[in-house]
């Protein structure tokens, strides 16, 4: 029932739109547009335009309002010569055309198109700016393009040299050739025997080394003889010149170097080296109350340039503590009994030696 209703009420309305057709503007209006026709002068080509096709139309009006605004700057042109002329030719009694406020106005406008003026420049001074910067940043990348351009041929240079230098090498040095194995297996025995080399080059710089510290004390010691061999013959020469008979000094050098020789043996000193110009060693080998033999080292360090004790190190009693005899001898500059005290208390010890061990 409902759809019958609908069906009744769609037929009514398309018969009341039927009966008041002529009568819509919308209708009208498609009428005139397509009987609308377009003057000679203004297409030339086309005589008549097909008003279906929206394309056509929009260049229609476009051409339209082209020339309506050229039709508009021209009138404006013609309206301010006939102003111009007219102000001129104008009796001096007739009231002037442009007014103060005319004036004004015109000051307002030109005010308003100094600011933008102003605003553009402003624009345009930031733009050219940017610009500069833009330009300068261009012409970077260009010298570093050329500069990558100009280090790429290099590149490639290098590359095609390489590739003949290897192609010479193998001309060179035909097949077979060392394979990457062997060179590695050659490395390492290189690397071995230069490691056997080294280990032998500073045995013997050890060697040297030990060889010229022992030289220099022995020359020091040298010296040392040879200056008490002067000063003997020295005297000796003295006495033999006063006295020519006299020939008691022979004697008594025979004693003095028995006598050295004796206290020596006594104190059971065996070396002594010089290992620097304030450094001394002295190497005794000492007997204790039981008869074994201990060999120790002495080292006197004095003060450079003089003749006092800045300090003593004693080697080979370990176990054996020395510090308060070289404290007590040392606040003395007592050197001869520190070397007493120390030889006593060894003489004293009860440790193993080295002929029972």
């Amino acid at each position: 029932m409902s759809q019958e209703k609908r069906l009744i009420a769609a037929q009514s309305l398309q018969a009341l739109f039927d009966s008041t057709n002529a009568s819509l503007a919308i209708i009208r209006n498609v009428a005139e547009f397509s009987t609308h026709k377009v003057d000679e002068g203004d297409v030339s080509d086309v005589e008549d335009i097909d008003t279906r096709d929206p394309a056509i139309v929009t260049i229609d009006v476009a051409s339209q309002l082209s020339y309506l605004r050229k039709l508009k700057q021209q009138y404006l042109e013609q309206n301010a010569k006939d102003k111009y002329v007219k102000l001129i030719v104008t009796d001096i009694d007739d009231p002037p055309t442009v007014t103060d406020s005319d004036n004004k106005q015109l000051e307002k406008q030109n005010l308003e198109q100094k600011e933008k003026l102003k605003v553009a420049k402003e624009k345009l001074s930031i733009i050219e700016g940017d610009l500069r910067t833009v330009s300068s940043k261009v012409e970077e990348d260009y010298v570093r393009v050329k500069q990558a351009t100009a280090k790429a041929t290099d590149l490639a240079q290098k590359i095609i040299d390489a590739r003949l230098a290897l192609s010479r090498l193998r001309q060179t040095h035909p097949h077979p050739r060392v394979t990457v194995q062997t060179a590695d297996k050659k490395l390492e025995d290189q690397v071995m025997e230069m490691q056997a080399l080294t280990d032998e080059m500073q045995a013997v710089d050890q060697k040297v080394h030990d060889m010229k510290a022992k030289l220099k004390a022995e020359s020091l010691e040298a010296e040392s003889l040879i200056t008490q061999r002067n000063e003997v013959e020295k005297n000796v020469k003295k006495s033999e010149s006063g006295i020519n008979d006299d020939r008691r000094f022979v004697p008594l050098y025979d004693w003095l170097t028995g006598s050295l020789s004796i206290h020596r043996s006594m104190q059971g000193l065996e070396n002594i080296k010089a290992m620097s110009e304030n450094e001394l060693r002295l190497e005794y080998s000492v007997e204790n109350k039981h008869g074994s033999f201990r060999s120790i080292s002495i080292t006197l360090i004095f003060v450079p340039n003089s003749r006092l004790l800045a300090s003593a190190n004693v080697q080979g009693m370990e176990g054996v503590d020395f510090s308060d005899v070289i404290e007590a001898h040392l606040q003395m500059n007592n050197i001869r009994g520190m070397l007493a005290a120390i030889l006593a208390r060894t003489r004293e010890w009860k440790g193993v030696s080295y002929q029972d061990s």
